[in-house]
Parts: C-alpha cells; sequence; structure tokens
C-alpha cells in the first residue's frame, strides 16, 4: 500500500542479512525489487526501482551486485517541460561488517541490518545528467517571449538578429 504522501518509505532498502551472515564465505542470494515511487531520501524520491542484486558473504562483509532501473523527475534543460529521466544503476560495494573508522562509510549495522539507501542515493545523484533534454531536438523556449519552441514558432519579430548573420539574412530575403 502506497502512503498518502505518494511514495513507499526507504524502508524496504533496508535488508535483514543475518542468516547471510551465519553462512559460509561465498554464500549468495538474489533481492529482486519492483517498487514504486520510492522516497530515497528528503530530496531525493525515485518514479520506481526495479531489478535484481545479488547479496554475496565474503570475509570482509556482504558484496551488493546488480543492476537496478529507475526514473527521476526532472527538467529539460532547453524547453524547461518536466520529463522523467530514466537511470541504469550497476552496483558493486562492499558493505564491511566491522568498519575502521573513517575506513568506509557501507556498513552493516549490529542487528545484520543492511541500508541500501545510502549507496542508491549516491549513486542515483551522480548518475542524473547535467543537462537532460525532453528529446534530442528540442528547440528550447523564445529567447524573447518564452514561447516553447516544440509547440510551435511565437509571433515574436526577428530583429534580435546577431549582426554577424546580417549577410545570411539577406541571402534568405532574396529567395
Amino acid at each position: 500500500m502506497i502512503p498518502p504522501n505518494g511514495f513507499v518509505s526507504n524502508r524496504v532498502l533496508k535488508l535483514k542479512v543475518g542468516f547471510l551472515l551465519t553462512q559460509s564465505l561465498g554464500t549468495s542470494r538474489e533481492v529482486d525489487f519492483d517498487v514504486p515511487a520510492l522516497g530515497v531520501a528528503d530530496d531525493l524520491i525515485l518514479a520506481y526501482l526495479r531489478g535484481q542484486i545479488r547479496l554475496s558473504r565474503t570475509r570482509e562483509g556482504i558484496l551488493v551486485q546488480g543492476e537496478l532501473q529507475t526514473a527521476v523527475e526532472g527538467e529539460c534543460r532547453r524547453c524547461l517541460a518536466a520529463i522523467a529521466i530514466p537511470i541504469t544503476l550497476t552496483l558493486e560495494e562492499l558493505f564491511a561488517l566491522h568498519p575502521h573508522r573513517g575506513d568506509t562509510q557501507f556498513s552493516v549495522s549490529e542487528d545484520a541490518i543492511l541500508d541500501l539507501t545510502p549507496l542508491l542515493r549516491e549513486e542515483v545523484i551522480i548518475s542524473i545528467p547535467l543537462a537532460p533534454l525532453c528529446k534530442p531536438d528540442c528547440a528550447g523556449l523564445c529567447p524573447s517571449c518564452g514561447h516553447n519552441l516544440n509547440l510551435g514558432q511565437c509571433d515574436c519579430p526577428t530583429t534580435d538578429l546577431d549582426p554577424r548573420f546580417a549577410v545570411l539574412s539577406q541571402l534568405h530575403d532574396q529567395e
């Protein structure tokens, strides 16, 4: 059930791994994700989270590997339209059992909980493109009136022509 705020809590990212810690080295388990809108952190909401990760027992802790698909809401850099930005995450991170001070930020808690939230937040944020576009040939906004040029031309006169293109404009007018 989705809460009234419209997204699932990040508690689904807290995995109990006690069963894996009692197993021999090399033992692994797969975890499938198919979650609707997910609030990872106060500043990050995912449209969905799908995919599979493998949790493997190692001498140092639990190795998390897998590929997850998600999307975040953003806006086109040129026309400012709201867009969904699809993201594919390839994860490979060791969650330490007994982290040394300052050695790792990812660790298994004393109560055998592995929290994927910090890893997922970090990976999503660095995967968001700096200049997302609604489509590769987005026409953007008119610099004079702000009309979305993807919806058609505006009625603005083209008097703000760069003087370096004046000769080209004259050739265009002759034809």
